[in-house]
């Protein structure tokens, strides 16, 4: 019995879930195209290519983006019509207990969880980069950088400055490049201009000066044209912070690192990025025990009252979230502890519920 049980569960649980998530991202589509419309016959986007390199890549982002938002809700749904049709009360009257009856509930959220981690770590990170792709084709013009006074630290020691940077061109203004050894400024070398060469993947530095500091020396070289490898890129110029949505797992934590030796300022948005691709699987989870503790039990309101209990603490985990958030990147909250405590706050109200609810 206890089988059939955990089945009609599950069954419910994902069914409900896959269906209302099915029904939003047709809704976001229609949305979407008619919004996009103008851009795909202006720049005159195929139609498989809207279908296949855009929306296909679109479903998994949208899937992952309200997942603990629809688990909440499903969760909701379908138990507080369990309990309205007095179900709940006859499977605790047969003596199942409520931690008994919470199985077949964790055993889906703890599969939504794994799907979200998958999703955010390892197949989004593929789908946004077609998508970006085609919408850097067929709607969004292209990035330019226009930033003043880039300074960078591409390697101990070694510090790039320029003025400005050109992502059409591939050539930046102002250069210099200053060498340390320790606290002692060894070597520092300034040029008009500064060029990338994609066939050889060499820097071409246009009239420069190289000046070399020793103990007590110091030479001057001036020159025309230098080409040389420097440990840096041009796409390092033209990322926005939306590029990093298209980084695995370990891509991102490889680019947090780089961004930290080089001294970012964005340095913050990337790991609250990181932390929140962890900590969203563990918020279905604490979001599954909520619904089901005030679902559970039959009320006069009947499934509308549930639906909208629901709503208001779905609502306010993602409010609390954002607001932690911004405490992070916009202040001195650390990113891990901004992304962890909506979910330790809603784990301790998860806790007080299941104290209370029908037994």
């Amino acid at each position: 019995m206890l089988k059939k049980l955990d089945f009609y569960i599950i069954r419910k649980f994902l069914g409900t879930f896959f269906f209302a998530i099915a029904l939003l991202i047709l809704i976001v589509i229609v949305f979407d195209i008619s919004e996009k419309i103008d851009d795909f016959l202006e720049k005159k986007a195929p139609l498989n290519a809207i279908l296949f390199e855009y929306y296909l890549n679109f479903i998994p982002y949208f899937v992952n983006l309200f997942s603990y938002l629809f688990t909440f809700i499903s969760v909701v749904y379908f138990t507080a019509k369990m309990a309205s049709n007095s179900e709940i009360v006859a499977i605790l009257s047969s003596g199942i207990s409520f931690r008994r009856f919470l199985y077949p509930y964790m055993i889906s959220a703890i599969f939504l969880g794994l799907m979200s981690f998958y999703l955010a770590n390892f197949l989004i990170p593929v789908t946004n980069r077609h998508m970006m792709d085609f919408e850097k084709t067929y709607v969004k013009n292209p990035y330019q950088n226009r930033d003043v006074n880039i300074h960078m630290q591409i390697s101990p020691g070694n510090i790039v400055y320029l003025e400005t940077y050109n992502t059409k061109t591939n050539t930046g203004y102002k250069f210099s490049i200053e060498k340390y050894d320790g606290n002692r400024l060894v070597s520092k070398l300034n040029a008009q201009r500064i060029v990338w060469d994609s066939i050889d993947e060499t820097w071409s530095i246009k009239n420069y000066v190289i000046r070399k500091i020793g103990r007590n020396t110091e030479s001057i070289v001036k020159g025309d044209d230098l080409d040389t490898v420097i440990n840096m890129r041009p796409e390092e110029f033209s990322f926005i912070l939306e590029d990093m949505k298209t980084m695995n797992f370990m891509e991102l934590r490889a680019f947090i690192d780089k961004e930290r030796l080089k001294g970012s300022q964005n340095i913050k948005e990337f790991e609250v990025e990181k932390h929140r691709r962890i900590a969203n699987p563990f918020a279905t989870i604490i979001l599954t025990l909520i619904a089901v503790s005030i679902s559970s039990r039959k009320v006069r309101g009947g499934i509308g009252m549930h639906l909208g209990i629901g709503l208001f603490i779905t609502f306010s985990f993602i409010l609390f979230q954002q607001i932690s958030t911004v405490f992070a990147t916009r202040g001195n909250l650390e990113p891990w502890l901004a992304v962890w405590i909506p979910n330790l706050l809603f784990a301790i109200i998860s806790g007080f519920l299941i104290r209370i609810a029908p037994k």
